[in-house]
């Protein structure tokens, strides 16, 4: 006998036939005048009456008692069918949907989902590194166990999310590629005259995404304030290109202020396509798009791609990819001096730490500045940066040869921020 039961512990007994104890909450009854009652079973009597009183929570709550019954696969089923078509884009749809059918379903789908242990998540983690994934794939498929877990945990089918007690592989920091200022040039020059012109003079200038780019509508577009709002992004899905509200949804929606080169160029732009407009005739499909193929539809990033690695080539500054005109454009805005709160702002990231963890290295030669600045406030330390500035008890005459030499940096044009 297990002695009494101590109060909100319901019954509770130790079974004879394996030693186990037993802990029960009577429900009431169904529709067919059945009594319900709910069990939970452990090795020790502590281990069952904890089990017991989470049960009474749930109940208190109003949660309904976890399923013993349930797998994760089928958590992860109804997870993808009810809850993630709410809350992201198809594109991240068929991503999750993905990752869960090649490699979670395999590994954990038949597991009851009130047995499943942070080992368990933590074997999966291992074993998809050895078998050759990559780093950033295995972070993602973690990612949406934590995610449906979590739903899980909402839902009152499991007290804890085990997946959140795992350890994530660490994720090697990769700078991205980025044009120096020549190349930047060069790459403007070889663009001159080319139909899409004003597109990669916008993309290197403000850092949009090419999504973003190629879902600009005429409607988000001031030329007179000489500004851009961003609130929607083609994107390709598995169905074709769709035209949504863009990587980060209504959080990366902005406007941002265009430099008056850019401006001009958009204008230059807008009398080529009422040109062509007026040559198709009744060929041209509108699409209200600022940027668009000849006869007015979408344009494909497939084929965008494959033009813009041959104008780079064309410009002699190597093959590069449309994304890098917003690395490239990043960098420049901070070696310029552009506060990363506010090139945080121009790139539409919903966190500023998102942008120093990506282009935190391009900041170091500007701590260097804050160092030194602190030295000669506090205990004048004069540096070699302030040779060209007027220091306290120094007269402006006073520069030395070495001074005289020394040229500032001068920025190239305005980039929008």
């Amino acid at each position: 006998m297990g002695g009494r039961a101590a109060n909100r512990e319901g019954s509770l007994y130790k079974r004879a036939s394996d030693g186990r104890w037993i802990g029960a909450v009577l429900l009431g009854y169904d529709e067919e005048g059945h009594l319900r009652r709910k069990t939970v079973s452990g090795k020790t009597r502590e281990e069952t009456a904890k089990k017991l009183r989470a049960l009474h929570h749930n109940i208190d709550e109003g949660l309904p008692p976890p399923d013993d019954r349930i797998t994760v696969g089928e958590l992860l089923d109804s997870w993808l069918v009810d809850v993630v078509p709410l809350r992201v884009a198809p594109g991240t749809l068929a991503n999750y949907s993905s990752l869960v059918k090649h490699h979670i379903q395999p590994a954990l789908g038949r597991k009851r989902l009130s047995r499943l242990l942070p080992d368990d998540v933590q074997h999966l983690i291992t074993c998809k590194l050895d078998e050759g994934l990559s780093t950033r794939t295995v972070r993602h498929l973690r990612g949406v166990l934590v995610q449906a877990l979590e739903h899980a945990v909402r839902q009152g089918r499991v007290v804890r999310n085990v997946a959140v007690l795992t350890d994530g592989p660490r994720l090697k920091q990769r700078d991205g590629r980025t044009m120096t200022i020549d190349e930047a040039k060069k790459l403007l020059k070889a663009a001159r005259g080319d139909r899409l012109e004003a597109l990669y003079t916008l993309m290197l200038a403000t850092g949009i995404r090419p999504g973003e780019a190629f879902g600009l509508p005429w409607t988000h577009v001031d030329l007179n304030s000489g500004q851009i709002t961003v609130r929607q992004a083609l994107s390709r899905q598995p169905g074709g290109n769709v035209i949504g509200d863009g990587k980060t949804g209504t959080k990366g929606w902005r406007t941002i202020k265009l430099p008056s080169p850019v401006v001009e160029g958009l204008k230059g732009h807008l009398r080529r396509q009422k040109k062509e407009r007026k040559d198709m005739g009744e060929a041209w499909q509108d699409h209200g798009l600022v940027f668009c193929t000849p006869i007015g539809t979408p344009l494909d990033p497939d084929n965008h791609r494959r033009a813009f690695a041959a104008l780079t080539e064309r410009a002699e500054i190597g093959r590069w990819h449309p994304h890098e005109l917003r690395h490239s454009a990043t960098s420049i805005m901070l070696a310029q001096g552009v506060p990363i709160e506010v090139v945080s702002k121009v790139l539409g990231h919903t966190s500023i730490r998102i942008t120093a963890d990506v282009y935190g290295h391009i900041l170091e030669p500007q701590k260097s500045i804050a160092a030194e600045a602190m030295a000669a406030a506090l205990w004048d330390r004069q540096t070699k940066r302030r040779t060209r500035q007027e220091v306290p008890g120094r007269r402006r005459n006073s520069e030395t040869p070495e001074d005289r030499k020394a040229t500032p940096s001068q920025p190239v044009g305005q980039v929008g921020a």
